[in-house]
């Protein structure tokens, strides 16, 4: 017997932004020359992402750099501001996945008796998690646990705490539901290492309704495993930190090579342990982290590139919303009926690499 996955929606905020607003948004806030101008054109080009959602209207970076601001001059709203963005919206669009999973699920929100909510983009307490207890409205007697600041992979560390508790008590009915507000952290001034936040994120929510599997459920697909992998020499190759002016995303060149020097073995024998291998895999959800994770995820695993062509897409017409991205990749697979094994992975500050296998 094991965890099911009985329905998965997810929910996007009504404001977009193209590419190219995304580009001239950043030349004209972000850029002091032609030169650095160059260089975010051909980052944003390459970064994959043709459209995104945000929360608040893109246009809305010009007011938080200030009256008048000079590219770079102003480092944009403080910290303690952008939360308040985040205590404002999260947690209605985490009632909108949250409410499509359920519907997907034909489960009623009195019936849940866990929630599992994952964010990393921002603090507020009580949080989205009793917010969804009181606007759904859920049980009040409904038992919480918040997975945070794990990152890109958070969807993965909570399928597994969703697995230990279907297992543990068959009567469980968990809801699990990731949001990320990633354009909060839109950084106002020029940094090489930081910019590229800017190209890749964006805002969203996916959830999932699990339970145990029983013979009389109809489970959309089966959590059978999870797993962790620390990669060796890579503790600051990804970090994410808190800054005054929004939290810093920092991904260091040198991630592809890593990933495409590890990935391959230990996921080959991770597997093998649940009598696997990478060529018996019908299907891959890997986070979108960008184009260059990607094609070293593809490249560790002799993949054709047929096989990331669902990831590719998300990251092409929703950009990389952290935790919530790869339950936007599972769902289209679903829908596609997309063939079974599935491996899902992603990766976050470690670096780590989290891994679900799907039956």
């Amino acid at each position: 017997m094991e965890c099911t996955i009985r329905g998965i929606g997810t929910a996007l905020p009504e404001h977009t932004m193209s590419m190219d607003e995304a580009i001239q948004l950043s030349t004209d806030i972000v850029c002091r020359d032609e030169r650095e101008a160059r260089l975010v054109r051909t980052m944003f080009r390459r970064a994959g992402v043709q459209k995104r959602h945000t929360c608040v209207p893109y246009t809305t970076a010009y007011e938080w750099a200030g009256p008048d601001a000079e590219p770079s001059s102003q480092p944009g709203k403080t910290t303690a501001e952008r939360m308040q963005v985040y205590a404002e919206h999260a947690g209605p669009l985490a009632k909108q996945a949250a409410d499509n999973a359920l519907a997907c699920a034909g489960v009623g929100p009195g019936e849940i008796t866990h929630l599992i909510t994952i964010s990393c983009t921002g603090f507020e307490a009580p949080g989205v998690d009793i917010e969804l207890i009181e606007e759904m409205p859920l049980r009040r007697s409904t038992e919480r646990l918040h997975i945070g600041y794990m990152g890109c992979h958070g969807a993965i560390n909570g399928m597994r705490a969703a697995r230990g508790l279907a297992l543990s008590d068959r009567s469980a009915k968990i809801l699990m539901c990731a949001v990320e507000l990633c354009g909060l952290h839109y950084k106002f001034q020029w940094d090489p290492e930081l910019i590229l936040a800017n190209a890749l994120f964006a805002d969203g929510a996916a959830a999932l309704v699990l339970e145990h599997d029983s013979p009389t459920s109809a489970p959309l697909c089966r959590v059978t495993a999870t797993g962790s992998y620390l990669v060796p020499d890579s503790k600051e190759t990804i970090t994410w930190r808190v800054g005054n002016h929004g939290f810093e995303m920092a991904i260091a060149s040198k991630v592809p090579d890593l990933i495409r020097d590890n990935l391959g073995l230990w996921l080959s024998e991770w597997l093998g342990s649940y009598g696997r291998s990478i060529e018996s895999i019908g299907s891959w959800a890997v986070h979108p982290g960008g184009p260059r994770i990607l094609q070293a995820v593809e490249d560790a695993l002799a993949l054709e590139p047929a096989a990331l062509a669902t990831s590719h897409e998300v990251l092409s017409e929703c950009g990389n919303m952290s935790a919530p991205t790869v339950l936007f990749v599972l769902r289209r697979l679903l829908q596609r009926d997309a063939p079974r094994p599935c491996v899902m992975l992603g990766f976050g500050p470690g670096l780590m690499a989290e891994v679900a296998l799907i039956d």
